[in-house]
């Protein structure tokens, strides 16, 4: 098995948010989340967070986001005066625009939001995507059961996230995983996450030397891309987001041959 490319350091830093969010997951009311299983709206791609009512509680998330800076202030020192400022910017309005605005992956708010604050364009969105995690989270375990495939071109079924990771369980059935919510569904062997594809000699599988347990699925007809770990070969298997942490080298190595996580479906006349 290849060495990650991530240090240690972020490896624990990363292993303890995840623990931080198991906590935080904990401390939210099951009943203020109440799904919407509607399947015409699933099988159309819309996903199952979308449909959720969810009744976010405000102290809650602004507590989060405390304890996650504490976590990054104590892991570097260094980001201390870059965070230093965030509580102050922080109220219950800001805090229902953030849980929006990472629901919905809007990067251009957040990095509008860094400009006017003076902070590093990295800082809103991480912190904000970090305590929103739980939430997406508890979303999945309710609607797991009913979650078996998922839409080419939706990404995940639950959260909306762009599909890049999945591994290889049993008989080598392929499972794709999402590191945001932590859901989990079926997908066919020879099938584009992104687009659909099924056409074999369009799809391809990259290696990597040194590395046993991992490849990467391509698709020439959309230029889109996963990950694919067989976890069958690990005596503990890891949660997805620390599977996709440590196999950040695969994500480098397809978008230096110019394939994106998002695919991009092609044009033609």
């Amino acid at each position: 098995m290849i060495k990650s490319v991530v240090s240690k350091e972020y490896q624990n830093l990363q292993k303890e948010i995840v623990q931080l969010q198991e906590k935080w997951k904990r401390m939210i009311d099951p009943d203020t989340i109440k799904p919407n299983l509607d399947k015409a709206a699933l099988a159309a791609g819309v996903p199952a967070a979308a449909l959720a009512a969810i009744d976010f509680e405000i102290s809650l998330f602004l507590q989060w986001v405390e304890e996650i800076t504490a976590l990054l202030i104590e892991s570097s020192p260094n980001l201390k005066p870059k965070l230093a400022d965030i509580g102050s910017l922080l109220n219950e309005e800001t805090a229902i625009r953030w849980i929006e605005e990472a629901f919905s992956f809007n990067s251009v708010y957040f990095e509008r939001f860094a400009e006017e604050n003076g902070l590093e364009p990295w800082i809103p969105q991480f912190l904000a995507e970090t305590a929103l995690r739980p939430y997406l989270q508890l979303v999945a375990e309710k609607v797991q059961p009913e979650i078996d495939r998922g839409v080419p071109g939706s990404g995940c079924p639950v959260c909306g996230e762009p599909v890049r990771l999945a591994v290889l369980e049993d008989e080598g059935k392929k499972v794709c995983q999402c590191p945001r919510c932590l859901a989990h569904w079926n997908a066919k062997r020879l099938e584009c996450s992104h687009c659909g594809n099924e056409d074999y000699q369009k799809i391809k599988f990259l290696t990597i030397e040194g590395d046993a347990v991992s490849q990467i699925q391509v698709c020439e007809e959309c230029n889109g891309y996963i990950k694919i770990i067989d976890t069958r070969q690990y005596i503990e298997k890891p949660s997805a987001a620390m599977i996709d942490l440590n196999s950040i080298h695969l994500d480098f190595v397809a978008q230096e041959n110019g394939f994106s996580s998002a695919g991009e479906k092609k044009i033609t006349n």
